[in-house]
């Protein structure tokens, strides 16, 4: 399936573990959904068995109501169970190929990539977009390798599905970004740490466009 750009712009990677108490994680993607954030990715590392089905299904949703995409991390067969509107594998889950086989082509399937020939063969797979990085030193995986500025570009430049940059991108550090030609930006505590999660989307929605901006 076809992703647009746009769908990618701000892309909302959910984790639990940021929610102060009396928080839900329904009701903070509501907030950021109202704010603009355009694309959903269901990632609980600290959910198992049914609490997971369950918690997933509660935010699809809410990003149905929205329109929103809504994807499911690493879980292919649940993807297709729950009739997801995509999966995002990383280099270590499924092949891109397998997860497409598995969906059929009319869903979305994300991969990771952090060089030009992990970007270019994942779209030559199928993959229907992007996520690279850690561009950042990022909280939620403390093992990644900091993915270099001109390396973003030249993955940018090399294939024509969306890219999201990702990893440890907040309001602070966007700006180091600006002109890498991404074209949306994958955030998690930049939206689910703050107490005004809609007011952290808007800020965000106002400074991803200069990814994309040569001259900033």
């Amino acid at each position: 399936m076809q992703l647009k750009k746009e769908q990618i712009k701000l892309y909302l990677i959910t984790d639990r573990t940021w929610l102060k108490e009396g928080e839900t994680l329904v009701e903070k993607v509501e907030a950021a959904l109202k704010a603009g954030a355009t694309m959903v990715q269901f990632r609980e590392k600290q959910l198992t068995g049914e609490d997971y089905i369950r918690e997933a299904k509660k935010i699809q949703a809410v990003c149905s109501a929205y329109h929103v995409p809504f994807i499911i991390n690493d879980h292919v067969e649940l993807a297709k169970e729950i009739n997801a509107d995509g999966v995002h594998v990383g280099l270590k889950d499924m092949a891109v190929e397998k997860a497409v086989r598995i969906l059929g082509e009319q869903k979305l399937v994300g991969a990771s990539a952090h060089n030009v020939d992990e970007a270019v063969a994942a779209w030559k797979a199928g993959a229907s977009y992007l996520g690279c990085g850690a561009v950042f030193a990022s909280g939620t995986k403390t093992n990644t390798v900091p993915l270099a500025y001109e390396t973003l570009r030249e993955i940018c430049r090399a294939v024509p599905i969306p890219v999201a940059a990702i990893g440890g991108i907040t309001l602070e550090n966007i700006h180091k970004l600006y002109g890498c030609g991404a074209d949306g930006a994958a955030v998690i505590s930049a939206v689910f740490s703050k107490n005004d999660p809609q007011a952290a989307v808007k800020l965000l929605l106002d400074a991803v466009p200069k990814l994309g901006e040569e001259n900033v």
